[in-house]
């Protein structure tokens, strides 16, 4: 569960970032470029909802199921902590992200240049919220990204060579 909802929250809003609030603009005006990046965007939402869940219940159970080296094995605590920061970030860019989405959807159909990007017939609330998106669209991959480069490096942790080594470091101290 960890693993696939944090590779579907990841992948998701990178792809969305990539793809489409670019291609919303192709929509063949303003308004249609509004209504196109909304509806993307509103039906990724609880997909989004579920591999957020799903990786949150998988972090847990890794947690629970991995206790015992947390508190025994040098550098896992640490690795623990860091990935715990990271998530809550994501989770505030990701949240305050859907917060400013629903400001633009609740508009449908506004006039934009692509899913980001006000026009000059944006109005002024729906311009605001869609600059703050400019940036969550780079940061919420970029903080899952980070999440994937942890997990990675927690997966490499529990080889054996990790373990044994941790936990000489742990005894002699």
């Amino acid at each position: 569960m960890h693993d696939v909802g944090l590779a579907t929250w990841f992948g998701g809003t990178l792809a969305n970032a990539v793809a489409l609030n670019a291609a919303a603009a192709e929509a063949g005006d303003a308004s249609s470029t509004g209504a196109v990046a909304n509806a993307g965007w509103d039906r990724w939402t609880p997909v989004n909802a579920a591999a957020i869940g799903a990786h949150l219940i998988g972090s847990v159970g890794q947690l629970l199921d991995n206790r015992d080296r947390l508190a025994s094995q040098h550098g896992v605590a640490t690795m623990a902590v860091v990935k715990t920061g990271v998530t809550a970030a994501a989770l505030a860019a990701t949240g305050y992200s859907r917060v400013l989405g629903r400001k633009v959807s609740q508009h449908h159909a506004v006039p934009a240049a692509d899913a980001t990007t006000p026009t000059a017939g944006t109005p002024a609330e729906v311009a605001a919220a869609q600059k703050q998106l400019t940036a969550l669209q780079w940061a919420i991959p970029a903080l899952t990204g980070a999440l994937v480069i942890i997990t990675a490096y927690a997966g490499e942790q529990q080889r054996p060579h990790a373990v044994l080594g941790g936990l000489a470091r742990r005894l002699s101290m």
